[in-house]
C-alpha cells in the first residue's frame, strides 16, 4: 500500500550528503531529467522514472507538484515488458522444427539456434505489453530522512541505485538502532552504544 491508503507499510532511510543551494530548483531539475518515459508505443523492455503520487500517468510535475512543505513526495515507476522462459522455449522449438522441415536438415548448429531463439524473443517482446509497478516515497528535507513504502527488497535495491543517480544522494537503511540514534538527543548516544541484545522468553 502506498503513501495515500488508508494503511501502509515501509521503510526508513536516512539520506547522506549535501543538498545544494536552491535545493527545490535542482531537484524539480533532476526530476524532470529523470522523469518517466513511456514505453508502450516501443520495443524498449525497460523503464524506470518519477511520476507523481497523485497520477501514475503524469511525468510532467507542474508547479512543482512533487512538493509539499519541506517534504518532496514522489512516485518511482518500473515498467517491465518480459516473456516468459516458457513461452520463448516454446516458439524457439517450434521455429526450430519449421526451419528443419524446410530446409531438409538433420540439425541446426548451436549459432543458427542462439540466432532463432533472439529473433524468436525479439519477436514475442513487440507483443508484450509492459507492466507497472509503482513505489510512493516521502523525504522529509529538513531531517534528511526518506519514508519509502516497499518493503521489497528488488524494490529497495531500485530506489537506492535511482535516488543516487538522480540527486547525487545516498541512502543509508534505517535498522531500529540506527533509528533510535537519529531520534534520540547526543548526550543519550554513548548509553544506547552501550545496549547488548538479549533473549526475552
Amino acid at each position: 500500500m502506498g503513501l495515500l491508503s488508508s494503511s501502509a507499510t515501509f521503510v526508513r532511510y536516512a539520506v547522506e550528503g549535501e543538498l545544494p543551494p536552491n535545493f527545490l530548483d535542482f531537484a524539480a531539475e533532476r526530476i524532470a531529467t529523470n522523469a518517466y518515459r513511456d514505453i508502450d508505443d516501443n520495443y524498449e523492455e525497460r523503464s524506470v522514472g518519477w511520476v507523481s503520487v497523485l497520477n501514475m500517468f503524469d511525468s510532467s510535475f507542474e508547479y512543482a507538484s512533487f512538493a509539499a512543505g519541506d517534504h518532496i513526495v514522489l512516485t518511482l515507476r518500473v515498467d517491465e515488458r518480459t516473456v516468459s522462459p516458457k513461452i520463448l522455449k516454446k516458439f524457439t522449438m517450434k521455429e526450430e522444427a519449421r526451419l528443419l522441415k524446410e530446409r531438409q536438415i538433420p540439425k541446426l548448429s548451436r549459432t543458427q539456434k542462439i540466432e532463432i531463439k533472439e529473433s524468436v524473443k525479439l519477436m514475442l517482446m513487440k507483443k508484450a505489453v509492459p507492466s507497472p509497478a509503482i513505489y510512493d516515497l516521502c523525504w522529509n528535507l529538513s531531517e534528511g530522512t526518506l519514508l519509502f513504502f516497499s518493503t521489497s527488497q528488488k524494490a529497495q535495491t531500485e530506489l537506492e541505485d535511482f535516488f543516487k543517480k538522480t540527486f547525487d544522494l545516498s541512502l543509508r537503511l534505517q535498522i531500529p538502532y540506527l533509528t533510535a540514534e537519529h531520534l534520540l538527543k547526543p548526550e543519550y548516544h554513548d548509553a544506547l552504544s552501550r545496549l547488548t541484545p538479549d533473549i526475552l522468553i
